[in-house]
C-alpha cells in the first residue's frame, strides 16, 4: 500500500510577528468525516505494514498471558469491620471488588488458586458494569466510614467524564442518586449523610466542589467551591481520621487546602493557609490520642526557600496562620521529601535521595505525646529499587503496608511492623512459566549530559548478556511534571529480555528523580535539558557497549512523546526506531490555544508563548511538528487514541503527515488510531496486552534482527 497523503490546507499562525502556515490544521476536527477517514486510512496502512508481525504479536501476547496469573487476588486491606480487596478472573477484562468480614488484626489467607474468599460480598464486577461497552474506565470507589455506602463513578467513552452514582451495600442495589460529568475525586462525610464530589468545565479542568445529600436529585446539589483560576483544579477527600474533609486546589507550582469538621457536612471550608504563588503545601491530620485540643496538621510545604520540603506542624485550632508552622522534619537539599501519612502511633515519610525512593517511620514520642522529629528508615537489600505506600485506610494501627518492586522483582505488598521493624511479605506477583528473578540482572549507571549533570540510568538484562555492541535495546524516557519513573518489574517486558534485549529507563531531567532542582532544571526555559540528557542516555549506552545505533530503540508516552519528537529531530542518526504513544509533539500551537483542554493549567510547565515572545521562540525551537527537516529518520510508530483529552490525536496525525511530507524520500512513518480509547489507551487487560504486544512485535521487528530471533 501506499502511505496515506493528507491534504495541504493553508493556516496563517500569526505570533509576535512570526508568520506560520500550518497546513495540517485542519486534523484538529475530530467530527469531521474527511478527518475520521484520514485516520482509518492510516490504521489501515499500519495493518498492511506490520501483517508479517502478526504471528509475532499472537506470540507475544500468549508469552503475556501465560506468564500472568489470571485468576488471583489483591491483598486484603482493612477499613473498619472490613476487609477490602479485589480479583480477577480468567477470562474476563475487569476487576471485581469485593470485601469479607473481619474477625481479628491479620488479612485473610489468599487461596493458591486465587478464587473468592470465604463470606465474600461482591461490591462491584467491572465485567458487569462494562457490558455493551467498547471502552470502561472506573474513575472514583469510596466506601462511606460506616461501610454502609459505595459511591463509584464510570467512563465509557475514554473522555474522563465520568457518571457518578451510589450503591447500597446491604442490598447491592443502586440508589437513584447519579451525577453526570463528574471527575474521580469522592469524599463522604462522616455519618454518610452527604458525598462530595468534583466536575469539570469545557477545558477538562476539575474546578468545582459539589455537595450532595444522599435522597435528594442531583439538581439540588450545592457548589461549595469554585476554582476561578485556570491554572488551578481541585480535589476533596476524607482524611485517614476522618476528622476532616479537605478540599486542595494546586496548579503546578502553587497549593492550597481548605478543612471543614467532617460531622458538619453542611458547614462551610477553612483556609489552612492563603495561597502565595510559588508555595505548594499539603496536609495531613494527627489526632493527639488524649486531648483534641493538641491535634496537628502536617504541613509538607517548599515555601521559604525549602526547594526539596520540609514537614511542619500547626495546631489543628490555627487555621489561617502560616505563622504557625513549626518545623518537624526539616529541609535537607538532595532529599525531596515526597509525602507524610499520619496515624494514631506514628507517621511515615516518603522521600527519595540520588534517584532512589524511601519510607522512614517517625513514632510519637513517649514523653511529649507529639511525633518524632527523627525516623528510621526501611531498609531493603536491593540497590536499586522502589518503594511507596500502598493502601492504608486504617489510622488506628501499628502496621504500616507498603509496596515495593525492582526491575528483577514483581510488585510485592509488605507490612511493617511499626514497635518491631518486621517486615512481612504478604504477596509478589505471581510469575508463571518458572520465574528466576537470578536469571536478570539489574544496574544503575550514570551517562554525562552536554553541561556536565550526572544522568541516572536504570538497566536490566538476561544473566549473560555482555557489553559487547550486539545487544538490542529499548531506551524509554519521560521527564516532565516532576513525574519520577522509578525502576519497576513487568511482565510484558520479559518478552524483550528473553531474546537477548537490554531495556533502560532514563532518568532525565523535568522529572524529580534527583529531587526539585532535577525537574526545575527540565520545564520553561530549560526544557532542552530534558531532550539532551535522554541522547546522553543513549550515548553513554552505545559507548558502554551495550548497543549500537541500528539496535537502539526510544520509547516514550505523553509528555514522554514529546521527548521522542524532539530527539528524532535532534539526533535522528542515534535511534534505530522510535515508539510515541499519544505524543505531546504539537506542543506550541496546543500551548497557544487556551481553549484547548487543559491549556492554560500548563502554561507553568512550558511558559506562556501568548504573552511571552521569549517563550513562544523557545517553544518553537523544540516543538517536534515545527522542526521536521529533511533527514533520514529513524522508523517512528505513533500511537494515539480518539477520545484522549489529555493529548489530542490530531497532534501525531499533525506530525506523522509533515513527517511523510516534509522529511524526504520513502521512509518508515506509521500512524495508529484507536477509535474507541482515552488517553490510556484500550481498557480491560486483555487488550491492553494485545496493545502491548503490537509494540513490542514492531519494536522486535526493528532492532532485533537475527541475533535475538
Amino acid at each position: 500500500m501506499k502511505p496515506p497523503v493528507a491534504a495541504r490546507r493553508d493556516h496563517e499562525r500569526s505570533r509576535h510577528g512570526d508568520v506560520v502556515n500550518d497546513p495540517y490544521a485542519w486534523l484538529i476536527d475530530r467530527e469531521d468525516d474527511e478527518v475520521l477517514a484520514y485516520l482509518k486510512d492510516e490504521n489501515a496502512f499500519t495493518e498492511a505494514g506490520t501483517a508479517d508481525q502478526a504471528e509475532l504479536r499472537e506470540t507475544i501476547f500468549q508469552e503475556i498471558k501465560s506468564r500472568t496469573k489470571e485468576t488471583d487476588l489483591s491483598v486484603p486491606t482493612r477499613k473498619g469491620d472490613w476487609w477490602y480487596y479485589s480479583r480477577s478472573v480468567e477470562g474476563l477484562q475487569y476487576s471485581i471488588h469485593c470485601r469479607v468480614a473481619a474477625d481479628g488484626p491479620t488479612p485473610p489467607s489468599l487461596p493458591e488458586d486465587g478464587s473468592a474468599l470465604p463470606g465474600e460480598h461482591v461490591l462491584l464486577d467491572g465485567n458487569v458494569l462494562a457490558e455493551g461497552h467498547d471502552f470502561f474506565s472506573l474513575g472514583g470507589f469510596d466506601i462511606s466510614p460506616d461501610g454502609r455506602f459505595l459511591a463509584y463513578s464510570f467512563d465509557f467513552a475514554g473522555d474522563e467524564r465520568y457518571t457518578l452514582k451510589v450503591r447500597d451495600l446491604s442490598t447491592g442495589e443502586d440508589l437513584a442518586d447519579e451525577v453526570e460529568n463528574t471527575y474521580v475525586s469522592i469524599a463522604w462525610s462522616r455519618d454518610a449523610s452527604t458525598l462530595f464530589y468534583t466536575t469539570i468545565n469545557d477545558s477538562f479542568r476539575a474546578y468545582r466542589v459539589h455537595r450532595h445529600v444522599l435522597g435528594t436529585p442531583a439538581a439540588q446539589d450545592v457548589i461549595v467551591l469554585q476554582e476561578d483560576d485556570e491554572r488551578f483544579y481541585v480535589d476533596v477527600l476524607l482524611t485517614r481520621s476522618e476528622r476532616f474533609l479537605q478540599i486542595t486546589s494546586r496548579s503546578e507550582i502553587t497549593s492550597d487546602v481548605r478543612l471543614l469538621d467532617a460531622d458538619d457536612p453542611a458547614g462551610s471550608f477553612q483556609i489552612v493557609a492563603p495561597r502565595r504563588n510559588g508555595v505548594e503545601y499539603s496536609v495531613e491530620h494527627w489526632a493527639h490520642p488524649g486531648d483534641p485540643a493538641r491535634d496537628l496538621l502536617l504541613v509538607l510545604h517548599n515555601a521559604d526557600g525549602k526547594v526539596d520540603f520540609e514537614i511542619a506542624s500547626m495546631p489543628a485550632a490555627a487555621l489561617g496562620e502560616h505563622a504557625a508552622w513549626t518545623p518537624l522534619v526539616a529541609h535537607r537539599q538532595g532529599v525531596r521529601l515526597n509525602s507524610v501519612e499520619a496515624f494514631a502511633g506514628h507517621l511515615v515519610v516518603g522521600y527519595r535521595r540520588e534517584g532512589l525512593t524511601g519510607l522512614a517511620v517517625h513514632p510519637v514520642d513517649a514523653a511529649t505525646g507529639t511525633p518524632a522529629a527523627q525516623g528510621t528508615p526501611i531498609e531493603f537489600p536491593e540497590q536499586v529499587h522502589s518503594v511507596g505506600p500502598d493502601e492504608n485506610d486504617e489510622y488506628d494501627t501499628t502496621r504500616y503496608r507498603l509496596g515495593y518492586t525492582s526491575m528483577v522483582t514483581p510488585q510485592s505488598v509488605y507490612d511493617y511492623d511499626v514497635a518491631t521493624g518486621e517486615l512481612t511479605l504478604l504477596k509478589r506477583k505471581p510469575v508463571l512459566g518458572g520465574y528466576d528473578p537470578d536469571d536478570y540482572v539489574q544496574e544503575r549507571v550514570w551517562a554525562t549530559a552536554d553541561d556536565g549533570a550526572r544522568v541516572p540510568v536504570t538497566l536490566v538484562h538476561k544473566k549473560g548478556v555482555e557489553a559487547d555492541g550486539s545487544n538490542p535495546c529499548v531506551l524509554y524516557g519521560y521527564g516532565s511534571y516532576e513525574t519520577s519513573i522509578d525502576p519497576y518489574f513487568a511482565i510484558p517486558r520479559l518478552s524483550l529480555l528473553d531474546r537477548g534485549f537490554v531495556y533502560a529507563i532514563a532518568h532525565i531531567r523535568g522529572g524529580g528523580e534527583m529531587g526539585r532542582q532535577w525537574y526545575e532544571d527540565g520545564k520553561l526555559l530549560h526544557k532542552r535539558n530534558t531532550f539532551t540528557d535522554f541522547i546522553a542516555a543513549a550515548r553513554h549506552l552505545v559507548a558502554a557497549g551495550w548497543t549500537t545505533k541500528d539496535r537502539l530503540v526510544a520509547r516514550g508516552a505523553s509528555a514522554g512523546g514529546l521527548l521522542m519528537g524532539a530527539v528524532a529531530n535532534l539526533a535522528p542518526d542515534d535511534f534505530r526506531a522510535i515508539v510515541a504513544g499519544v505524543p505531546f509533539v504539537d506542543a506550541l500551537n496546543t500551548i497557544l490555544d487556551p481553549d484547548l483542554p487543559l491549556t492554560v493549567m500548563e502554561w507553568e510547565e512550558w511558559g506562556n508563548p501568548v504573552e511571552d515572545p521569549e517563550v513562544y521562540a523557545y517553544m518553537k525551537g523544540y516543538s517536534p511538528y515545527e522542526n521536521i527537516a529533511e533527514a533520514q529518520y529513524p522508523s517512528i510508530l505513533a500511537i494515539t487514541s480518539l477520545n484522549d483529552t489529555r493529548v489530542g490525536f490530531h497532534e501525531p496525525a499533525k506530525w506523522i503527515a509533515r513527517l511523510r511530507a516534509e522529511a524526504g524520500g520513502e521512509q518508515d512513518f506509521l500512524l495508529k488510531t484507536e477509535m474507541e480509547a482515552g488517553h490510556g489507551g484500550r481498557s480491560g487487560r486483555y487488550s491492553a496486552w494485545q496493545e502491548e504486544a503490537f509494540k513490542l512485535a514492531w519494536i522486535i521487528g526493528k532492532a532485533a534482527g537475527p541475533a535475538a530471533g
